[in-house]
């Protein structure tokens, strides 16, 4: 056990600042309201903080097709009638619409994960968090599930370039299929997934006999659940699969997707967990006591992310938090309990304990067919070398408006981010 981690975490405000639209479901303003509540706990003080450098498009091209990156720079909510087949090509429009501020908003979000990767790679930290990154879905060719640049592809090519092998481990309620299929054919990088498969569930990829190809055969591990499973049953079997996955496979560096629509009452999740359950499983990788790099993902209602992320990173710093939570700017969407508290629901649960051993039992039949130390293959994306970026610093260019935008911890945001209601959905005006 180390003596005490060194902890950094990656946050712009700007990255809060874009609207995906009326009744869309991504919200990330949910991500002002998780930096506030951890600012109102005074966490900031026991980590080194951030702001991340924005992605330049030849980094993103490190993993996804240039043309891709291209046009995610040009589109605008203006000019995308004029590039329908595009949109068609790239799967931009209603899932993954056009917004203002679209790439800069990628590029902040990756750029984080980047450099979490990069300060992990350095030795500057033992643990970095990106609560912006995770967004799991998105292709080397196309954007998916409302995700544009796959941010943890990005940031696990970085940590190849020290790491011979990386594990990732992904506890969103959908199948982490981008980052699967970007490393489908290759051992240095095992990807473990658990998630709600069958019932048509997005994205409908991730069954349990999906165990990688070619030199990956058995490197990709994915744990298909049922609705309704609760604390007990998930952290069980998630002990005992990435316990077994830690022994055999011997990574150098974890990369974890705390997706957090997996809690009780998410709008477009189906699992019952509380998140002390959650928590827990973040609480068992960190114990690994590898270098980790730890990210944000799914979950669409917004106060539970933020309780939710908040707790875990108190568990990442080994602090202590009063349930209660402080005043802060968005202290009324805690109301009215006030409470870092979520419990499970009354949701049946449909994993029988039959079921779990099922998939723990192949699970570890798969494992015991791989080598500790793989032999490397030819088909892993390619890694690229250390400060694959341009030669000129943004920060020196405008330092001015740069240092003012740095200090600002509270961004200008929409009004239609804001809205009542039980089911946490937007009101659509007649402006609309």
């Amino acid at each position: 056990m180390r003596s005490k981690d060194k902890i950094a975490y990656f946050y712009d405000g700007d990255v809060g600042n874009v609207y995906f639209g009326p009744s869309h479901p991504m919200k990330p303003h949910r991500l002002c309201m998780t930096h506030h509540l951890v600012l109102s706990y005074e966490l900031h003080n026991k980590m080194e903080i951030y702001r991340p450098h924005k992605a330049y498009p030849v980094e993103l091209a490190q993993f996804h097709s240039a043309d891709y990156v291209e046009f995610l720079n040009r589109i605008t909510p203006d000019t995308q009638v004029l590039f329908s087949n595009e949109m068609v090509k790239y799967n931009l429009g209603e899932d993954c619409p056009v917004f203002e501020n679209l790439f800069e908003f990628c590029q902040i979000y990756a750029g984080g994960t980047i450099d979490a990767a990069r300060r992990l790679n350095n030795r500057l930290c033992d643990i970095a968090i990106n609560w912006a990154g995770g967004l799991h879905h998105a292709k080397k060719c196309e954007a998916s599930g409302f995700c544009y640049v796959n941010d943890l592809v990005l940031g696990i090519l970085e940590l190849l370039k020290h790491h011979a092998r990386v594990l990732y481990i992904d506890i969103d309620v959908h199948h982490g299929d981008g980052v699967e299929e970007a490393y489908y054919f290759t051992d240095r990088v095992m990807t473990v997934s658990f998630h709600k498969y069958g019932d048509m569930f997005f994205p409908g990829t991730g069954d349990l006999k999906d165990a990688g190809e070619r030199e990956g055969k058995f490197y990709a591990i994915n744990v298909p659940l049922k609705d309704g499973i609760h604390d007990t049953s998930f952290y069980r079997l998630f002990k005992l699969v990435i316990t077994k996955v830690f022994e055999t496979y011997q990574p150098g560096a974890i990369v974890l997707q705390c997706g957090a629509d997996s809690l009780a009452g998410d709008r477009l999740g189906c699992f019952n967990l509380s998140i002390d359950g959650h928590a827990a499983c973040a609480r068992l990788v960190k114990n690994l006591n590898l270098p980790l790099l730890v990210t944000g993902g799914g979950e669409y209602t917004k106060e539970n992310v933020a309780r939710c992320w908040t707790v875990e990173t108190r568990i990442l710093l080994d602090a202590e938090l009063p349930d209660e939570i402080p005043e802060n700017e968005y202290i009324k969407y805690f109301a009215p309990d006030y409470s870092l508290k979520i419990l499970s629901g009354p949701m049946e649960n449909f994993n029988s304990r039959s079921y779990l051993n099922s998939i723990r039992q192949q699970v570890h039949e798969n494992l015991r067919s791989i080598q500790h130390s793989p032999v490397y293959s030819c088909k892993t994306p390619e890694v690229p070398p250390d400060f694959y970026i341009p030669d000129f610093d943004e920060d020196e260019r405008n330092p001015d408006v740069r240092m003012n935008r740095r200090k600002k911890d509270k961004q200008i945001h929409s009004d239609a981010e804001y809205y009542a209601g039980d089911n946490d959905n937007d009101h659509i005006t007649d402006d609309a």
